[in-house]
């Protein structure tokens, strides 16, 4: 996996190298606690982190995208 594009407050943040059901299993592990703040990359041309607070209420998107090779199976 490429990366995992992130969908959240109408902006879209990136993770990358991580398994989607890794990240998955974060948030809800992270809001079984009641919120949880993830850490993404807010810039996708640079290391620029942000931290983005996931409560029960949160709108969000985890979109994952392919690498090279897997995208050409």
């Amino acid at each position: 996996m490429k990366r995992i594009d992130v969908s959240y407050g109408g902006e879209t943040y990136s993770v990358g190298h991580r398994d989607l059901d890794d990240l998955k299993q974060e948030i809800a592990q992270g809001l079984a606690s009641g919120s949880h703040w993830l850490v993404v990359n807010a810039d996708e041309g640079s290391r620029h982190s942000a931290h983005l607070l996931i409560t029960p209420s949160t709108l969000i998107a985890l979109t994952p995208i392919p690498g090279d090779a897997e995208a050409n199976g």
